[in-house]
């Protein structure tokens, strides 16, 4: 059975995540308010933003860069793009 949620990034009711997708707190919050779909955005974001800042990702500052991304993204209404990001046509 498919958990139905109120994503509170797509303010709509959407399906839930089967388990939180992050560590502690977070990633409570983001099972309890975030749905599949948003999730999934944000994975496609926060790829693009690894790729583009060429993040390496056993370095701590990176790591810390993109859990504070992922907040902004999810639950503060969006997160910024690299300077000069051109999107893939």
């Amino acid at each position: 059975m498919t958990r139905k949620i109120f994503c509170l990034k797509l303010q709509k009711e959407a399906h839930g995540l089967t388990h939180p997708p992050y560590p502690g707190e977070i990633g409570q919050e983001i099972y309890d308010h975030i749905s599949s779909e948003a999730w999934q955005l944000w994975l496609d974001h926060q790829t693009m933003l690894i790729n583009e800042n060429r993040l390496v990702l056993s370095d701590q500052s990176a790591k810390e860069f993109l859990k504070n991304e992922m907040v902004k993204f999810l639950f503060k209404g969006g997160a910024e793009k690299p300077a000069g990001y051109v999107p893939p046509k």
